[in-house]
């Protein structure tokens, strides 16, 4: 029962683990050469999957007439668009050093990402309001959507994709994940009432579901980081800079929620808004950053949003324990 418990208590930071530790042995056991290789595309099919359902269980349970723009919603989108203007300023500035740069661009792909998919999970776990958090993931995507096909070509001059494609590309992924399931949502509280009284029934199902996922991702950023060609000493930059980064946003984010959100109380006496705006300015959509990396940049670059979910789910896993224990 310890067991049992010790899993649901730090349910983030085992996924996190049985994903590093279950690539490490498929890595370092020659004779899981043949298992890996059918199981690979398995989980690239299941990955996509566990989001949907994660996010389909979690929009189950929004208040759709709360869906509208919060003052707390422009303050964060101001504050990435200011991160995002002093990231390319400091890249501009050391585009003579390509070790510099490399680890700027880095940083730039875990700013400009939109928020997490799963970040309305979190905040419900931490009592914030799921409504008003998955409003401004919606926007946040479309944001970054915009921003992407933009700031990156200028970055990369060797970039031919255009702007038009690129932003089509990025609305289909996000469609994908966000807009679809949230659809769903919507008709299953409309008109399959028994289905949405059993999800509402079961608080963490999506929590679980989206530990799933996290393992699955863990398990790709470790490989990513093993199969790096990059010196050990640019990879100890990239991930203490993202590891920064995850504090500076999520303080930034926290502060304009106490500045600009109404004044929402959780169980545990934090201001509802505060919980939201941290996590929409902390909580990437880090998937969509490694592709981005990849697109346009290099494979050096999605390290920094590999370390980036790394850091910043061992930082919602002490969120989560620190509201439990409050409470």
């Amino acid at each position: 029962m310890n067991v049992i418990r010790f899993v649901k208590d730090w349910t983030l930071p085992v996924a996190m683990t049985v994903g590093t530790l279950a690539y490490l042995v498929f890595y370092y056991v020659p004779q899981l050469d043949a298992a890996g290789d059918r199981l690979g595309p398995v989980l690239d099919v299941l990955m996509p999957v566990m989001v949907f359902l994660t996010l389909l269980i979690t929009f189950c349970k929004v208040d759709f007439h709360q869906m509208r723009l919060h003052r707390w919603h422009l303050g964060v989108l101001a504050a990435q668009l200011l991160l995002v203007a002093l990231n390319i300023g400091i890249i501009f500035y050391t585009e003579d050093d390509p070790q510099q740069k490399l680890l700027w661009e880095a940083v730039l792909t875990c700013i400009i990402g939109p928020s997490a998919a799963a970040a309305p999970v979190v905040v419900g776990k931490l009592g914030g309001n799921i409504s008003t958090m998955t409003t401004y993931t919606l926007i946040s995507a479309f944001l970054s959507a915009l921003l992407i096909p933009v700031v990156f070509p200028l970055l990369e001059q060797t970039v031919h994709v255009d702007f038009l494609t690129a932003l089509l590309i990025i609305l289909e992924k996000v469609s994908m994940v966000l807009l679809l399931p949230l659809a769903l949502g919507w008709l299953i509280q409309h008109y399959v009432e028994p289905l949405r009284k059993w999800v509402v029934s079961q608080p963490n199902l999506s929590f679980y579901s989206w530990a799933v996922s996290l393992s699955i991702t863990t398990g790709i950023t470790v490989k990513n980081i093993v199969h790096s060609q990059s010196s050990v000493s640019l990879l100890l930059l990239i991930a203490v800079a993202t590891l920064v980064l995850c504090f500076v946003q999520f303080i930034i984010g926290r502060g304009i929620g106490r500045w600009l959100g109404e004044r929402q109380r959780v169980g545990d006496g934090t201001s509802g808004m505060e919980v939201n705006a941290g996590q929409a300015l902390f909580q990437k959509n880090t998937g969509l950053s490694i592709w981005v990396a990849y697109m346009y940049l290099s494979p050096v670059a999605s390290i920094g949003a590999g370390c980036y979910v790394l850091w910043q789910n061992i930082i919602n896993s002490l969120e989560i324990w620190a509201a439990r224990r409050r409470r």
